[in-house]
C-alpha cells in the first residue's frame, strides 16, 4: 500500500531546469517505508539507492544536488530503512536481518511497479544491494556498489584507527565523558567519525559544517550490525552473471580502503571497478561531477 505525502517541482541548487520531486509510504506488515523521488518514468533506467549506516537514514546522501542533477534523465528513488529518519514506525518485534532489509527494498519496487532497475549501494547500502541482487536478480539491471563493505563486514579493509589515532582517542575522551552506550556518545562518535572520511579538509569542513541531523539511530545501528555479524554473501557473487556491476571507491577511503573495492569487483564475473583519486569515503560528495559522469556512463551503457 502506498501513501502519498507530496508532490512538488525542484529547482537544482545549480541553478538547472526543475525535476519532479515527490515524497511517499510504503506500508507493509511490519513497517511504514519512507522514501522521496526525484525526476520521472522517462527513456533513462530508474536507479534505486541505498544509504549506508547502520543506523543512518538517507538524509547524508543529499547534502549536495548529485541526485537531482542524475535525475533529469531518468527516475531516482532514495527510501530510509527501517527504523530510521522517516521509516520509525514499526510493529513490535519487528526484525533487523539482512532479510527483512531486502524485503523492504522489493516492497518499494513494487509499489513504484518498476519491473527491472539500478540498484546503487553506499557504503552499508552495499550489503543491503548485493544481498537484495543475490535475492532478487530478475529485478536488478545493473548494480553499483559505492564504498561497499564487500560480501560480509569481516572481508573489509578498515584502517581509520590506523590512520587518525589523535580522533580516536578523541573519540574516546568523548564517550568517557558523555558516557558509555548513551545515545550522546554515539551522536559524537558519528561526527568524529565523519571526520576520519574525507581526502579533502576543505570538503570536509563544507560538509559538516551544513550537514544538521542525519537521522542517526544508535539502537537502530546496533541491532543491524548484531544480526548481519556473520552475513556473507562471497558464495553469491559468482552467480552476479544476469547484470553488469559497476564497484566504485574513493582511493583514499581508509573506512573501507580500495583494497575491499578490488577484491570485490574481481569476485563477481565482469566486475569493473573505478577509483575517485581525490576522494575518501564519499566520492559522491567530493568528487560529484566525475562521480555523476561515471555513474550515467555505466547506467547508459547497452
Amino acid at each position: 500500500m502506498v501513501v502519498g505525502l507530496g508532490v512538488a517541482g525542484l529547482t537544482a541548487r545549480s541553478g538547472a531546469q526543475p525535476v519532479a520531486h515527490k515524497t511517499a509510504v510504503v506500508k507493509t506488515a511490519q513497517v511504514d517505508l519512507a522514501y522521496e523521488t526525484f525526476g520521472s518514468r522517462n527513456a533513462g533506467l530508474p536507479i534505486l539507492a541505498i544509504n549506508g549506516g547502520p543506523g543512518l537514514a538517507h538524509a547524508y546522501m543529499v547534502e549536495n544536488d548529485i541526485w537531482e542533477r542524475i535525475a533529469r534523465h531518468r527516475l531516482v528513488v532514495l527510501y530510509d530503512q527501517r527504523g530510521t529518519g522517516g521509516s520509525k514506525r514499526m510493529s513490535a518485534g519487528a526484525p533487523q536481518t539482512m532479510e527483512a532489509q531486502v524485503a523492504d527494498l522489493e516492497a518499494i519496487r513494487a509499489a513504484l511497479g518498476i519491473e527491472r532497475v539500478a540498484v546503487l549501494g553506499d557504503s552499508y547500502g552495499g550489503l543491503i544491494a548485493a544481498a537484495y541482487a543475490a535475492a532478487h536478480p530478475e529485478h536488478v539491471a545493473k548494480l553499483i556498489l559505492s564504498d561497499s563493505p564487500g560480501a560480509s563486514w569481516t572481508g573489509m579493509v578498515h584502517l581509520l584507527p590506523d590512520v587518525f589515532p589523535d580522533i580516536e582517542e578523541a573519540d574516546a575522551a568523548d564517550e568517557k565523558r558523555l558516557g558509555e552506550d548513551t545515545d550522546a556518545a554515539a551522536r559524537a562518535g558519528l561526527r568524529n567519525h565523519f571526520k576520519m572520511i574525507f581526502y579533502s579538509p576543505e570538503k570536509r569542513d563544507e560538509y559538516m559544517a551544513k550537514m544538521g541531523d542525519l537521522g542517526y539511530e544508535p539502537k537502530v545501528g546496533e541491532a543491524v550490525s548484531k544480526a548481519t555479524e556473520g552475513l556473507d554473501l562471497s558464495d553469491k557473487l559468482k552467480d552476479f552473471t544476469q547484470f553488469p556491476t559497476l564497484v566504485l571507491s574513493g582511493r583514499y577511503d581508509m573506512n573501507v580502503a580500495p583494497l575491499t573495492a578490488w577484491k570485490l569487483a574481481h569476485a563477481i564475473p565482469g566486475g569493473k571497478v573505478v577509483f575517485f583519486e581525490k576522494s575518501g569515503h564519499l566520492p559522491a560528495y567530493e568528487e560529484e561531477a566525475r562521480y555523476q559522469r561515471v555513474l550515467e556512463e555505466f547506467l547508459d551503457a547497452r
